[in-house]
């Protein structure tokens, strides 16, 4: 599973339900149509957590990198219904940071090398 991680704070932290409920909403479409297998969204708690990292993070889970680039080629178009589900979660973010994880060991490096 690949792990396609986004740290964000909020423009307006007053919104911060609607922000949680705006992104179910964008990311079960994604997995609707299979282009994710799922998300998580968590915030800092008690103020824990690096100062260059934003208070939420979102967890986009996929099968591979394929499946990651569907989904970003789909998001890219900006238009039609999954736009509309879209605007809302990026017009909100302000400081926004990404990386890529993957589950380790994974097929690709399940035993140690031979020495």
């Amino acid at each position: 599973m690949d792990h396609y991680l986004i740290w964000c704070n909020l423009k307006n932290s007053s919104k911060d339900v609607a922000f949680c409920s705006d992104v179910d909403a964008y990311l079960g479409h994604l997995q609707e149509q299979g282009l994710i297998e799922g998300h998580l969204i968590m915030r800092r708690k008690l103020g824990l957590g690096p100062a260059q990292l934003g208070e939420f993070l979102i967890d986009i889970q996929t099968r591979d990198l394929a499946q990651l680039e569907r989904a970003w080629a789909l998001a890219a178009e900006r238009t039609g219904g999954t736009e509309k589900l879209h605007f809302p979660v990026y017009t909100a973010a302000k400081d926004l940071s990404f990386a890529l994880y993957r589950d380790f060991p994974d097929a690709f490096r399940s035993a140690e090398p031979d020495s």
